[in-house]
């Protein structure tokens, strides 16, 4: 597919995504689509009206693949204009973990990176539809983790050391949660420190919260980690995913309910303290370009 003139590429670049490597990633980008001669027009986000941009830009070019160089955050804002289009989505991680793209197997060397962007064959993927207004590509969860996140935002250190720090942080402060899970007509009551609502297998940092999950199967699962060590010790030690303290179960659609608000995020962004939360699968809705 290389040089190919009818192939016209759109690169959304968020230039203030996550870890600076110290290089120019837009720069690196024009060099290999010009000595390529591949079709590509660029789009470099600002953190104003980004979906707008993106929706626009998305028109005037009539790309075939869109290129998202950023985060989980900006692979998701991306993801969100192109659901049920026959325009493919790839990825150039550039975040601060990268959970999409550790997922898909998409390494965070750029040229590698890009060879699969411009290469890489398409599959169907489904997608999480979230209180009608967010959409999960990767894992959403509730409480622990999600109060991770939320200091992991606020803190001004990044890296590994960082992420330890907010999990010594967030542990200090943990709480448990009295969780009613509906799933059709079955009705679940739990104490719980986390729930995740899970399409993909592992969190950005190589933890595994879903071993059995599948971006192409039409399912999400629900993972309810009921024990704090369990959680502790996949997220910072990265131990195996311990069925005796998590319990899983497939569904198509489901309602979280929690008697207090509780922290919850979406693909890596945070979104605030709820107490109800809707999913719904959408299945085959987003072509990914994969390995």
């Amino acid at each position: 597919m290389n040089g190919d003139p009818a192939l016209k590429i759109l690169f959304v670049i968020n230039p203030n995504s996550g870890r600076n490597s110290g290089e120019n990633k837009e720069d690196l980008i024009r060099n290999y689509v010009e000595s390529r001669g591949i079709n590509a027009d660029f789009l470099l986000l600002t953190g104003d009206n980004d979906e707008t941009a993106i929706r626009d830009q998305i028109v005037a070019s009539k790309p075939g693949r869109v290129i998202a160089v950023g985060g989980d955050g900006t692979v998701t804002l991306v993801a969100k204009q192109l659901l049920g289009k026959n325009i493919a989505l790839g990825i150039i991680p550039a975040g601060s973990a990268n959970g999409m793209a550790k997922e898909l197997g998409v390494p965070e060397i750029t040229e590698a990176a890009l060879e699969i962007a411009v290469n890489g064959q398409i599959r169907d993927s489904d997608v999480i539809r979230i209180n009608n207004q967010h959409i999960c590509l990767h894992l959403s969860d509730i409480g622990l983790n999600a109060q991770l996140v939320k200091h992991f935002e606020e803190g001004k250190v990044r890296g590994k050391l960082g992420y330890a720090m907010v999990v010594i942080k967030t542990l200090w402060r943990r709480t448990r949660m009295e969780v009613t899970i509906k799933s059709g007509k079955e009705e679940q009551k739990h104490d719980a420190v986390m729930v995740v609502i899970a399409n993909a297998t592992k969190y950005g940092t190589g933890a595994i919260i879903n071993p059995k999950g599948s971006l192409y199967d039409g399912l999400f699962e629900v993972v309810i980690v009921k024990k704090l060590d369990a959680l502790f010790k996949m997220l910072l030690i990265q131990r195996p995913f311990n069925p005796q303290k998590i319990e899983v179960f497939h569904a198509t659609s489901l309602i979280i309910k929690t008697k207090k608000k509780v922290h919850f995020q979406v693909d890596g962004e945070y979104i605030g303290r709820l107490n109800r939360i809707e999913g719904e699968i959408m299945p085959g809705q987003l072509k990914l370009i994969v390995p």
